[in-house]
């Protein structure tokens, strides 16, 4: 099997994975978040009357259809961005089967592309955050992603000479150290947001941010583990049997570099 052949069925496989992950998003968000949000609107509407206009998008469409369409198409590109990475780092960095791979990827991307930025700027529900400064906290929250996603990849870069010299474990922790600082430096850089109006329930807050949290959570492990599985049984039939099935020297780890 060619190279593009195998790259192209690891993007469909990661689409479907991602389609998958977009429904558990949904139900997960439908679930634990959606009442946080509820909460959050019925506070801001006792501060602050809602307009007499009617909204263009119902809360009932906005919290079923809507988000279910959003995470969907959220998650169908994220998947195919994951399959994508995946076919350009399997084989290249240690010895590890398909599955394990593509879990320690999820693994990987939840803490580089949400938790890192999460712990820095969290979300917020509506009421909580000014109008006049969302531009404000939509730049300084990508920049800080922008931080996260260069200081990994330098750390990769960093752990793979660190391996040669150091081996294996010593390496991978000087990378992990090395990232850790990074990120350390770039938070205390970047200014700090803090828009809490007087008398907003901390618990609403707490628990809408763990919701958030925990829906890219879901995201990325069903990413790791679901494209993780339908990966592996892919490159299997592409190396022709299960002999190959652990290993990571094979055919097929050349044909997706080549």
């Amino acid at each position: 099997m060619d190279s593009q052949k195998l790259v192209r069925g690891l993007l469909i496989r990661g689409m479907l994975a991602g389609l998958v992950a977009g429904v558990l998003m949904w139900a997960f968000g439908l679930a634990i978040g959606e009442p946080q949000i509820r909460s959050a609107i019925a506070f801001e509407e006792s501060v602050s009357p809602p307009s007499d206009e009617a909204p263009l998008v119902s809360r009932s469409m906005q919290e079923t259809l809507g988000l279910l369409t959003g995470t969907i198409v959220y998650a169908v590109a994220i998947g195919g961005i994951f399959a994508l990475v995946f076919a350009g780092v399997y084989g290249r960095i240690g010895r590890a089967r398909p599955r394990v791979t593509a879990a320690t990827l999820g693994l990987a991307a939840f803490v580089v592309i949400a938790f890192v930025p999460f712990l820095k700027y969290p979300s917020n529900p509506p009421a909580v955050g000014l109008d006049e400064t969302i531009a404000f906290r939509t730049r300084v929250y990508f920049v800080m992603l922008l931080l996260s996603v260069v200081a990994a990849i330098a750390a990769v870069r960093l752990g793979r000479d660190a391996v040669k010299r150091l081996g294996a474990w010593n390496g991978a922790l000087v990378g992990v150290g090395g990232y850790l600082a990074l990120v350390v430096i770039a938070s205390l850089l970047m200014p700090a947001v803090k828009e809490m109006p007087e008398g907003f329930s901390p618990d609403v807050l707490w628990h809408f941010r763990l919701a958030t949290l925990g829906t890219h959570a879901v995201l990325y492990a069903t990413l790791g583990l679901a494209f993780g599985a339908l990966a592996e049984r892919w490159i299997t039939q592409a190396q022709g049997g299960a002999a190959g099935r652990y290993r990571t020297s094979s055919p097929s780890a050349g044909a997706l570099r080549s």
